[in-house]
């Protein structure tokens, strides 16, 4: 079974290529750095160990195979949340399986969440190929 990244991002944003990529960077680092919280030992010398849980499938397909993407674009606010929707519908766990991404608005993005961020977009980790289809066929590739 092969795997992929889905990052779905918002198009409305109007956001300029480098915040883009930015922010589909943050979409990237969020379930790796994720992971490696989880199980964090300090070794007592300013370093620190930590281990992360991957299935097998992942694992082999994934990690050790092709790092396959695919960048969807939202049209709005509520086309993006449409896809958290559909995750949670296919029993995928916000925070583990996917995430959502927002802005701390310090360069050129403007608040729109009550507390001064904006959101971006939506990462999820790999994912099996039918259930990441399942999941994007309502988005278009981002142009």
């Amino acid at each position: 079974m092969e795997y992929r990244r889905l990052f779905i991002m918002r198009k409305d944003l109007n956001m300029s290529p480098g915040k883009l990529s930015a922010q589909v960077a943050h979409c990237a680092e969020a379930y790796w750095t994720h992971l490696l919280r989880q199980n964090v030992e300090n070794t007592g010398t300013g370093d620190y160990i930590s281990q992360a849980v991957i299935s097998k499938e992942v694992f082999e397909s994934y990690v050790c195979g092709a790092f396959v993407k695919t960048i969807c674009e939202a049209r709005n606010k509520n086309h993006l949340l449409k896809a958290k929707t559909a995750a949670e519908e296919l029993e995928l766990v916000e925070g583990r399986d996917f995430g959502l991404i927002y802005d701390s608005c310090r360069t050129e993005l403007q608040p729109e969440e009550e507390n001064g961020t904006t959101l971006t977009g939506i990462w999820f980790g790999p994912l099996p190929n039918d259930t990441a289809h399942e999941i994007s066929r309502k988005y278009h590739l981002y142009m």
